[in-house]
Formats: structure tokens, sequence, C-alpha cells
């Protein structure tokens, strides 16, 4: 149930993947312009039905919007991979959902549609429908109305799918109790580190220790088995080149995305966050007072600034002096947004409260501005090539897979049919290969009968999104053993790590008996106490925060000890306890409905695997990596 909420009630990626298959904001970009050089080629296949190339590019740009429109997004996640996975799951959801309900006959009446249409913002003036305004946003749009209508149709059919299944949802009070308990409590902790390094002194190893681990272990000192290799590099970056895009391509795109191009003015800002913790009035008050403290300090000496973000900010920025790097409107949360851009250069605001507690921010730079046409043409060009491109390597990908294939003897034939220039690496063994290609995967073919033996042609491997290989064995050495002068200063390294990591150990333990004993732990070395919960670290570990919420608080203090891996023994404690829903109506009422939203969304993920589970799906997953890396 924990893992539920987890999942569905803090998950950006959930979120994304539940907008897929609700009502989305379906107008605005749907039909915004996409190179067609390949538009036709699937990135997957629903019992048939193809998910074309444009479809997933127009659901990535909606899901992208709509995430900065919320303001609750780090700008990196609008661009990565796991991400547009979600966009692609909730688009072979949305096919597989409509067509269980067709297969059902639910219907959207003429007056349920008009109704829903009517109500729209976005074709309101003056809180009343428009018909100027809905037929003026069509036309812009490259609507009819009969396609859009439609559109909107079926997505409130899908609407009243899931809302009928999370109509089912239901969780007995006593488990919801329970659950949210859990979910939502604090835990006051310290932790304390027996270090390894300091008992590196101590350890001694002698010559004969080492010779004698030397000898146990001569299978582990050796130089592993090399190759040289010929490979040949089809990619889409050199196919670039050969990629014609005209002027009235380039207008047409400009024309269609207008709005990503008008405001392209960029801040660079730092600042400090204090967090509110549990989010009571008590912890808000204590946050703000904080914040107001470190603020006076500032403005007494504004040239602290980046020291006192790293002493006191709790965001990921306060270790690099509270550094944000540049971005975009939008890109941050609202009441953040509305003041950095209001801004001026070197200035630092006062007291700024968001949903993650109060920040104090400071304006480094400006950069950008609104751009026109002809600015942009170059770049937008350079665009279009490149999709074109990505479209014709994945249209020549599978030719240059059966070519090296059967005609394996040479890389020649291949290089020659497809304009490539063959290459020869240095020695490589298999760690070294899968490195320099960033990709095992060849490293193994490389290194398989049928290359060394037989002298074929490896498979062509696509060993990163855009470039596949293919590579021959022209040279080959046999693993060989290391002497013992070679590798004995290593031996005695890690000798003596695994001795003080004993030593550190048994003090640790040794330690943590007299904690439990009742005795004060005045030697340790004890970090401030912070109040935690599952969403809020406060800055300790991960491996820490494992441990906090595993540990027995029945009996407080309450103590446990690990070894974390070769660099410590670490102690916590926890020192109390508390129920940050047990004073708090409001918050308690908002963790009730985030359950039944949690609950809600595992039915309709239950739903949507079921379906998935009896249909036939296929994912072009070449081409799905290829768009994971634009």
């Amino acid at each position: 149930m924990l893992d539920a909420i987890r999942k569905h009630t803090t998950g950006w990626m959930a979120k994304a993947i539940l907008a897929l298959i609700t009502v989305p904001f379906a107008l605005f970009g749907i039909d915004s312009y996409l190179n067609q050089a390949g538009s036709n080629v699937a990135v997957a296949k629903v019992n048939g039905d193809k998910i074309s190339i444009q479809e997933y590019g127009n659901a990535i740009e909606n899901v992208r919007n709509r995430m900065q429109a919320d303001g609750k997004v780090d700008a990196t996640m609008l661009d990565s991979p796991q991400l547009k996975q979600s966009v692609l799951d909730g688009l072979i959801t949305r096919r597989l959902v409509n067509a269980e309900i067709n297969k059902s006959n639910f219907k959207i009446s003429d007056e349920q549609l008009s109704q829903h249409i009517l109500g729209m913002p976005e074709f309101q003036d003056g809180g009343k429908f428009s018909e100027e305004i809905y037929q003026k946003t069509l036309a812009q749009n490259k609507l009819t109305a009969t396609k859009f209508e439609n559109e909107q149709r079926n997505n409130l059919l899908t609407q009243q799918a899931r809302d009928g299944l999370a109509a089912l949802v239901f969780v007995p009070k006593s488990i919801a109790a329970q659950t949210l308990q859990f979910a939502h409590q604090q835990r006051e902790v310290s932790a304390a580190e027996i270090k390894t390094a300091q008992y590196l002194s101590q350890v001694k190893v002698t010559p004969e220790q080492i010779k004698a681990y030397y000898d146990l272990h001569k299978d582990k000192f050796v130089v592993p088995e090399q190759v040289k290799l010929e490979f040949a590099l089809l990619s889409a970056a050199s196919l670039v080149a050969q990629m014609k895009v005209n002027d009235a391509e380039v207008k047409e795109f400009y024309d269609a995305n207008t709005a990503k191009f008008q405001n392209d003015e960029q801040r660079h800002a730092s600042h400090i966050l204090i967090g509110i913790g549990g989010g009571t009035n008590k912890d808000k008050a204590a946050a703000k007072e904080k914040a107001a403290g470190i603020l006076a300090e500032l403005k007494k000496n504004p040239k602290i600034f980046a020291e006192l973000a790293k002493k006191y900010s709790q965001d990921p920025s306060g270790a690099k002096g509270g550094d944000l790097g540049t971005f975009g409107r939008g890109a941050m949360v609202k009441p953040f947004d509305d003041a950095v851009f209001s801004m001026k250069v070197g200035q630092m605001s006062d007291l700024v409260e968001s949903e993650f507690g109060y920040h104090i921010i400071r304006l480094d730079g400006i950069s950008g501005q609104n751009t026109s046409f002809d600015s942009l043409k170059l770049q937008i060009k350079g665009e279009l090539s490149w999709q074109k491109a990505q479209a014709k390597y994945a249209e020549l990908a599978d030719d240059f897979s059966n070519t090296v294939y059967e005609q394996s003897g040479s890389l020649k034939p291949a290089a020659d049919k497809f304009g490539l220039q063959l290459q020869t690496s240095g020695w490589l063994s298999r760690d070294d290969g899968a490195k320099f290609f960033k990709n095992e995967k060849l490293m193994n073919a490389a290194f398989s009968d049928a290359a060394l033996k037989e002298k074929r042609n490896t498979e062509a491997i696509e060993i990163s999104p855009n470039n596949m290989v293919s590579a021959r064995v022209i040279d080959h050495k046999d693993s060989a053993p290391r002497s013992f002068d070679e590798v004995k200063a290593g031996i005695e390294a890690v000798l003596k790590l695994e001795q003080a990591v004993k030593l550190a150990t048994d003090k640790g333990i040794a330690d943590l008996a007299k904690l439990k004993a009742g005795d004060a732990g005045k030697d340790l070395e004890w970090i401030p106490p912070v109040m935690v919960d599952r969403k809020n670290a406060q800055g300790l570990t991960d491996i820490v925060m494992s441990q906090v919420f595993k540990m027995d608080a029945s009996k407080l203090p309450a103590y446990a000890g690990f070894v974390n891996g070769k660099s410590s023994y670490t102690i916590v404690k926890i020192l109390s306890v508390s129920d940050a829903l047990a004073k708090d109506d409001e918050a308690k009422k908002t963790a009730e409905a985030e359950l039944q939203a949690a609950v809600a969304a595992e039915y309709v993920s239950a739903y949507g695997e079921s379906l998935k589970a009896k249909s036939d799906v296929v994912v072009n997953r070449k081409l799905l990596e290829t768009k994971a890396a634009e």
C-alpha cells in the first residue's frame, strides 16, 4: 500500500502516464507540424493499429506542456528517456481502452459533448462561450470542427471508462488509517559514523600475507583476453548532410510552433531553500523564522550567499552554493517563477513561499530573447534535417544488418554499399571494449566463437540511439597471468582496507551494544538531530533512510547499526516519533484523498496491464530509442 502511495501520489512519471489516459488538453499542439519524412513509420503497433511518429511526438509535447504549466517538475525530467517511455505506454493503454470502449458500445450523447465544449476555458470570453474564439482557435490549429469534436468525444469516452474504474475503489477505514499513519510518520533521527579511514594507520600487512593472498587468488591477476577490431559504423549523424530541407518546410514548422519560440529568455539564478518539513503550521513558522534569519545575514553581507547556501539550503543545489543553472519561464513552481522573472541581475529577493518551503533567490544573469523567424531559420533547418536523418537511419538499419550478416566474411561490402569508412581499434579486452563502444553486447559478440574462430562479422548492434556497429576481429591475444611484483602493491592496499573495515565494524558493534544497554554514547560524533519522513530526508543518505523506517521505534531512544560499504560502520538513533496528521485535519483529508487516488491509479494501471496481456503489442524499439535521444 505504501508503495502505491509513493508511486501514484508523488511520482511525476505516474502522473504523466495517467494524464495520457484521461481527458488531455487536446487542442493546442494536436496538429502542430512535424517533419513528414518517415512519419508513416510506426513507433508501436497495438493489435495492428499503428502509433505513428507524429502522434508520439505530439503526445510528448502535450505532456511536457502540461507538466510545465503545473510547475511541479524539474526541467531535466522533461527530456528524460523515462518520461518518453511513459508517454508511449500511455498511448498504448489509450488505444487498448478505446478498443474496449467500442466493444462495449459506450456512448457520449451530442448534448454531453456540447456541454463539455461550451465549458472549455480555451473558448471563454468573459466567462461565456465565444463562437468567434472557437472558430479562430480551430483555424489556428488546422482543425475542422468535426475532427475536433470527434477527438473530444473519444476523450470523454476514455474518461467515462476511467471514472467507472475509480468508482470501484474501496479502502477499509482501519487499513486506510494504519497506512496513512505509517506513510506520514515523522522520526527525529541522528547518526554517527565509525570511519574505516581512521583505522588504516593501525593496520600492518606482512610480505607473507601479501604473497599468500597472491597464491590463493592467482586466477584474479591476469591480463584479460584481448582483440583488435575492424568496425563499420552506421550513424544518423553522418546522414544529416544528405538531407534536404526547403524554406517552405522551415517556415511551416516555425508557424506551427510560434508559441514555442516566443519566449526564449533564460534566467540564471541561485537560491537557498528552507523546507517546511511536516507542513504543519508550527513547521511553517519555524522554517519562516529560520529563513528570515538567513535573509537578514545576507542583507548585511550579500557576498556570503554561496557559503550560507552550502550551510543551510535543503535543496540539492545547496552543494553548489545554491546555483540552479539556467532555465526558462515555466520551468519552476509559480511563486518562484514569478519572483525570478521580475528581478534584475544581481538582485536578491525577499522570502518567497512555495509548496517546498521558503526561498531566498538571487538573479545571476539573463540570456536569450524573443526570437524572430530569420534568427531561427538555420536552427530549425538543422532540427528538421536531424529528424529526416533519424528517419533515414531507421529505414537503413535493417538493410545494414542484413548486409553484414549475409556477407559475413568481410565488412567491405557493407562499407561500400552505405558509404562508410572502416575503422580499426587498438587492443581491447571485453571491459575496455565495452567502455570504448559503451556497449557490452557488441563485445560479447566480438569474443564469440563465430567472431574469433570463424572470422565472421558480428551482428549489427545499436550501441546507442542512432548508432549501429558491426565489428570483425583482425587480431587476438589469449589471457596471461600478471607477475607478483606487478600486483603486490594493490594487494597490500586491499588487505589493509579489509582489516580496517573489520576494526571499524568491531568498534561499531561494541558501541551499539553499549548504547542499547543504556550507555549515552558521548564519545561518538553524532550529527545534529533532524526530523524526517518518507518524503523528506533532510540531507540523510538513502542507505541511512532505508534503516530509519525499518527500525523498531516502540522503545526510545532506538538504535541500529550497519556496515556502510567499506567507508564506515554507521549507527542510527531515533529520538522521537510523531504522527504528522494527528493535529492537522486539513492535511489528513488531503492524505486520505491521495490514498484514494493512489488506489484508483492502481486499478487503472492493473486494468491497462490486463488489456496488454491479452493483446498483440509490438514496440519499434530502435525508433523509440532514436526519439528518446532527441
